[in-house]
């Protein structure tokens, strides 16, 4: 009796206790009503903190632009926290689909409700395609030139409330409102399905922030 109970408690799976802690962002996913909410609030406070972090590493205030600290990429002039950041943003990515396989695999769930390291990821993609960073910092991406006249120059902007109030209800909105191919996404396999979604509403997110900027709101 008691050898099979132990045969039977040896099939059964270990909880994978860190990948539950990184696909619910820390218990954030826990938390009611509205996890995916809490999720993309986190991504949102993440990036700020990234940027003010970043500032005081360097031994600067807020506000003083990270160009005097150049990095020189394929001819251009890169905003040093923006390399940073598509790094940080890449390995939260990362780690996001490594974890919500496990999860859904443990969970036995394509997308368990609890698993918003997705919106995390979303969120902070979000950011970085809309262009947060140094307002002073060199251009990401220069713009289309006719005739010798820029047409459109995009370069960061320094957060402020209302841009990242803007940033999360767009990404929010297009997360849940999930238009093409937001909702065909879902259907990757494992964790790639549960962040693949995210990632792409995060583009329409981030185009929505370019197109507020254009507008001058």
């Amino acid at each position: 009796m008691t050898a099979a109970t132990d045969s039977g408690a040896a099939l059964t799976p270990r909880k994978p206790r860190f990948s539950y802690l990184v696909a619910t962002a820390f218990g954030l996913g826990y938390l009611k009503p509205a996890p995916g909410t809490w999720g993309s609030l986190a991504g949102v406070l993440a990036s700020t903190a990234l940027l003010l972090v970043f500032r005081a590493a360097v031994g600067l205030r807020f506000g003083v632009s990270l160009s005097v600290f150049p990095i020189q990429a394929a001819g251009r002039l890169f905003d040093p926290f923006v390399v940073f950041q598509i790094g940080w943003t890449v390995t939260i990515a990362a780690a996001g689909v490594w974890a919500a396989s496990r999860v859904a695999a443990f969970a036995k769930a394509h997308d368990p409700q609890f698993v918003v390291i997705d919106e995390v990821s979303g969120q902070q993609l979000t950011l970085l395609l809309g262009g947060f960073g140094s307002r002073h910092g060199a251009h990401i991406i220069q713009g289309l030139v006719w005739a010798n006249y820029p047409l459109a120059v995009f370069g960061s902007i320094e957060p402020n409330w209302k841009y990242l109030l803007a940033g999360f209800i767009l990404f929010r909105v297009f997360d849940i409102w999930k238009p093409f191919p937001v909702r065909q996404a879902e259907s990757l396999p494992g964790g790639l399905g549960i962040m693949a979604d995210d990632w792409v509403a995060a583009l329409y997110a981030a185009a929505g922030l370019w197109i507020a900027r254009w507008l001058g709101l």
